[in-house]
């Protein structure tokens, strides 16, 4: 047990400077490296539970870094396999608290679900044009459409930008709070909707997704992708920024942010003038 005692106290040892090394070197790493470091991590800890758990053996056991293999997360594809049909009937119950700024419930029967609509934000940076696609989540898309063209987001700040494994500008908040809704919600479509869905995908840089806070509480917040994000499929595509609008939001990225963790905003305020419909 001596021989045992004194190999745990030597890998715990050698861990401690592994994950050291790891931290010192983990914003350097591609999202690949990271996934595979993970794993590697993974087996150390493994064999110091192996050197604790077995009995009076002084058998020699080591755990080593191996190389180890881990499929690449796949990027969003921007299109469903089947399509929807033209149209859809959509739902907008109460919900998500008091409204943030008054407004109206969108319409619900005939909502289209083919074809795109552009909103461009013009914001105290440049414009910021939106392709929204309907045939990905029409009823997201018939929302944002709707709230813009009743000034819901005129004069309202951009209240988030995140970096690193997340790389989003998130906004549609008149409170600036994060927590502010227009008073109704709505189901989650594309990808969640998908059957086989994976668990983590890759939102591509120029993409844009409703934000929420659980299943099926979409409201009026959406986030815009200045680089990949590694997420869950949870989140309902919208389209994408054109490359003028990506552009825009890359050099507000570059700022940086103010904060910690996940709640961090833009070092530069980002407000919302208007928002147009086209």
């Amino acid at each position: 047990m001596q021989g045992n005692e004194q190999r745990r106290r030597e890998a715990m040892k050698h861990l401690e400077r592994e994950l050291g090394r790891r931290e010192r070197a983990e914003k350097a790493k591609p999202l690949g490296v990271v996934v595979a470091t993970l794993a590697i991590l993974l087996v150390l800890v493994g064999g110091i539970w192996f050197l604790t758990t077995m009995d009076g053996d002084d058998t020699d056991v080591t755990a080593e870094e191996t190389e180890t293999s881990t499929p690449e997360l796949e990027p969003l594809a921007m299109a469903r396999a089947e399509a929807l049909p033209d149209t859809v009937t959509c739902e907008y119950p109460a919900g998500g608290g008091e409204a943030a700024k008054e407004v109206s419930t969108p319409k619900t029967d005939d909502v289209p679900a083919t074809g795109t609509v552009t909103v461009t934000l013009k914001t105290n940076h440049g414009d910021i044009p939106m392709q929204l696609d309907r045939s990905l989540s029409p009823c997201a898309v018939n929302a944002i459409e709707h709230l813009a063209t009743e000034g819901y987001y005129d004069d309202t700040v951009c209240h988030r930008m995140t970096e690193g494994l997340l790389n989003v500008l998130q906004c549609g908040d008149p409170s600036g709070s994060g927590a502010g809704g227009p008073g109704f919600t709505f189901a989650d479509e594309y990808p969640k909707d998908q059957p086989d869905a994976p668990t983590q995908v890759i939102y591509p840089e120029g993409s844009i997704a409703m934000a929420n806070s659980g299943p099926d509480t979409n409201g009026s917040q959406f986030f815009l992708n200045y680089a990949d994000s590694q997420l869950s499929p949870d989140y309902s595509a919208l389209g994408s920024m054109t490359p003028e609008g990506l552009e825009v939001v890359k050099k507000i990225s570059e700022a940086g942010v103010v904060g910690s963790g996940q709640q961090t905003a833009p070092a530069e305020e980002v407000r919302i003038e208007s928002a147009t419909v086209s």
